[in-house]
């Protein structure tokens, strides 16, 4: 950058430096405009009443969780197969071939599935929370119990009430479990 008689922009007399916020007549120092919050800001005050996630969020966090446990496993099983499968010729290059094939299938496989049961577990717990007004332990165990009915509706009467017990089990063993770890872990 060329300067004319080696003066400064910023302290020659002779030059005004822009300023944006001239013409605002703002009260204070200008860093109050990047002054942000830091706690969640509601449109209605019953918002902030309640601890809990928007169904949203609900449905984004149930639905990765699961796909992300699901596919884990699923990469974890898919492992065992492919060691088991392991053939006397086999190079290095076929079994490491064999491996990520096997791993990748079964883990995209078991993601998909248990992703959908974890898509319709939060929306079942979120229709019934808002339909119920109450985020508990209940609430939660009567999502279980849709989900697993649901998810074995097909298979007729008998499977899907065995797998929404199952369900109802599963999810009052998890609340139950955080409200262990919430109590007596300190994080």
């Amino acid at each position: 950058m060329a300067h004319h008689h080696g003066s400064d922009p910023e302290t020659d007399p002779n030059t005004r430096l822009y300023n944006p916020y001239q013409d605002l007549n703002l009260q204070g120092p200008i860093t109050n405009l990047y002054k942000l919050p830091t706690s969640p800001e509601f449109l209605f005050a019953e918002e902030s009443l309640h601890q809990r996630r928007s169904w949203g969020e609900n449905l984004t966090f149930y639905t990765g969780s699961a796909y992300l446990g699901g596919s884990l496993s699923g990469a974890a099983v898919g492992l065992f197969s492919a060691l088991r499968n392991f053939e006397q010729g086999d190079t290095l290059k076929l079994k490491i071939n064999r491996i990520l094939n096997s791993t990748g299938h079964t883990g995209r496989s078991w993601g998909n599935r248990i992703g959908v049961v974890g898509l319709i577990y939060a929306g079942m717990e979120s229709g019934i929370v808002a339909a119920t007004d109450r985020d508990d332990v209940w609430s939660s165990v009567a999502a279980g119990l849709g989900t697993g009915a649901v998810c074995r509706a097909a298979r007729g009467v008998r499977s899907a009430a065995v797998a929404g017990a199952l369900g109802g089990l599963a999810a009052g063993a998890v609340v139950a479990g955080k409200q262990v770890l919430k109590r007596y872990v300190p994080i």
